[in-house]
């Protein structure tokens, strides 16, 4: 719900301030002071297209603010939070710049943000119907989605069905195409992988291969340089030389000291310690002499083996460079590639795949044909219902003749939403054919067949907030009454805000506003005034005749009571009493012109000057 909208600089509107309550919301004011900037202004901020020539003359920006009740946890507030936007305790701030350049920006929940957003945002929040647009169901789409709505469980149900069903079809006769499309793709591919897995399995390349054969072509490049390095060490161990002769080894020193600390110990506990320690290095020495002589005798130069080991790293190496996705992996690169390309060569090899595809898809369209045909069956008989509920209305509405046609025209295409589009079209007059809704009728016409949908589609497509621009041109007398009616009634269930000239439409009004110009023929912010019940009697006299006084007084008076009247009897009789309906019945009883105030405000207009 809009709880205010703040306009500055728009038109004829300098600077004006208009607070919005739940119910029905009245607009009203001499010709030209500036009601349809209004309109203009909720258009702008619903991201609609804007036009440099509406700022006002002597100015260089328009701005209109708004502040929107929304849930916390609705699409609404999700959107603002996602643009960067935030709500304010429960409100979404939204507002619109426009230079008189032509350049637009636009604010979400106090951000900056693309004018596209608010747009996005209206569709939940607001539907105009005005003179020259209508910018609700004007999309094929969005007739669908209503008529669905108005059909009810016996279309959404089935539709929440084919949807699922429908995501799943169209995934799974993308991937039928695609394998079907890429056979021969696909057969190269396995053969690339075959050819690489037959040369993996040739070479037969083991864990760790490649580091052993590394060590071992390493030892046996440098037997010598190996040789000459244990002898040296074997040496200055034992002492023997090449002959084997030799005592001033290590082990001899090592062992002379042991016998030294040996003798000396009977005397000292400590030393006998010590000896015993040097017992314990004289035997590491002589198992470290004997293993490095024993690897001496072990080095045999071998050309033939080393030759071996070099080319089989060679075929490591060329696997390596051929199939490891790493180098530096070597060998279990190459092992790592050979168990996927293996599991990838058993999907490539899997005939079946594209038949169990085929039987799959052939049984979700099935399914899908049969829900939809089902969906078709219901729209059909839904839209039969809907014109003739729209037909009532129009007739009540001054337009007996009109006739919306609910057009359900089936395809063979399975679409998100089943096999049928939608069209509403509009005669406006006896024998004229159906036209689409938008260019069948006059302005005020088409703003009477919205009013009609919109009163029989109420609750089944709900919007926040509707918005009504003059609907009852050109209509008066009793017509005017029964569009007085249908907005009170439609102001049950939403919000609604209208532009009107007749006094019988805002004789129904919870909220009456009135639209005052300056002398300067500027709109100000205290030239918006919310009218107690004194004040509406004066404005609707005035609507009446022009005059305010005597007689016209009299009519207005009795046709505020009358409306407060009908909108007592038409409360439904379940319905919890709300404010309006408890201050109706009240005003309905008292002397109508002589009840307190609204909201602290006068009940008299105010002109400055």
């Amino acid at each position: 719900m809009i709880e205010e909208i703040h306009i500055r600089s728009l038109g004829v509107i300098r600077d004006a301030r208009l607070p919005l309550g739940p119910g029905l919301t009245v607009i009203t004011g001499e010709t030209g002071a500036g009601k349809t900037m209004v309109v203009t202004g909720l258009n702008l901020l619903m991201g609609e297209r804007a036009d440099a020539g509406a700022v006002r003359a002597g100015d260089d920006t328009a701005v209109v603010e708004g502040r929107v009740q929304v849930p916390d946890d609705g699409p609404v507030a999700a959107r603002a939070r996602e643009a960067g936007g935030d709500l304010d305790e429960g409100s979404l701030l939204l507002a619109r710049t426009l230079s008189a350049g032509g350049r637009s920006r636009a604010h979400v929940g106090g951000r900056g943000a693309p004018v596209g957003v608010l747009a996005e945002l209206s569709e939940h929040l607001i539907a105009v119907h005005g003179q020259t647009d209508q910018l609700r169901l004007r999309s094929a789409a969005q007739q669908l989605r209503v008529l669905d709505a108005f059909a009810g469980s016996v279309v959404t149900d089935d539709l929440t069905t084919y949807r699922g069903l429908h995501a799943r079809w169209r995934a799974v006769s993308d991937e039928h195409d695609h394998v079907a499309g890429h056979t021969a793709e696909r057969a190269r591919e396995a053969e690339l992988l075959r050819l690489g897995l037959a040369e993996i399995e040739r070479v037969d390349p083991q864990p760790d291969e490649d580091t052993a054969l590394r060590e071992e072509a390493s030892r046996l490049a440098h037997v010598e340089v190996l040789r000459t390095a244990a002898a040296t060490a074997h040496e200055a161990l034992t002492g023997a030389g090449e002959d084997g002769i030799g005592d001033d080894g290590a082990d001899t020193r090592v062992d002379a000291a042991r016998r030294a600390l040996t003798q000396a110990g009977e005397h000292d506990a400590t030393l006998a310690g010590l000896a015993a320690r040097a017992e314990e290095v004289s035997y590491l020495l002589a198992d470290l002499s004997t293993e490095i002589a024993a690897y001496a005798q072990s080095l045999e130069a071998d050309p033939l083996r080393l030759q071996v080991v070099e080319e089989r790293r060679a075929q490591l190496n060329t696997l390596v460079r051929r199939h490891a996705e790493d180098l530096s992996e070597g060998v279990a690169g190459v092992l790592r590639w050979a168990q996927e390309a293996a599991e990838r060569l058993l999907d490539l090899d899997d005939d079946g795949r594209l038949d169990a595809l085929a039987k799959e898809r052939d049984e979700l369209e099935r399914d899908l044909r049969s829900l939809a045909g089902r969906m078709t069956a219901a729209r059909t008989a839904s839209a039969v219902a809907l014109e003739e509920r729209v037909a009532a209305e129009l007739a009540a509405l001054a337009m007996p003749s009109a006739r919306v046609e609910v057009a359900v025209r089936t395809g063979h295409d399975l679409g998100p939403a089943g096999c049928d589009g939608v069209e509403l079209l509009l005669a406006a007059h006896s024998g004229a054919a159906p036209r689409p809704l938008a260019r069948g009728a006059s302005g005020g016409e088409l703003s009477r067949v919205m009013l009609a949908l919109e009163v029989v589609l109420a609750g089944a497509d709900p919007v926040p907030t509707m918005v009504f621009d003059e609907v009852d041109a050109g209509v008066g007398g009793r017509a005017a009454v029964e569009i007085g009616r249908r907005l009170a009634r439609l102001a049950r269930t939403t919000q609604v805000v209208v532009v009107t000239h007749l006094a019988q439409v805002a004789a129904f009004a919870d909220t009456h506003l009135t639209v005052v110009k300056t002398d300067d023929g500027s709109v100000t912010e205290s030239g918006v005034v919310a009218l107690d019940d004194e004040g509406r009697v004066s404005e609707l006299a005035r609507m009446l005749s022009g005059r305010g006084s005597g007689t016209e007084r009299a009519h207005a008076e009795e046709l505020l009571r009358s409306s407060r009247a009908e909108a007592v009897q038409d409360e439904p009789p379940a319905r919890a009493p709300k404010a309006r309906t408890a201050r109706a019945a009240r005003s309905a009883t008292a002397p109508v012109g002589r009840s307190a105030p609204a909201s602290g405000r006068s009940g008299r207009r105010r002109t400055q000057g």
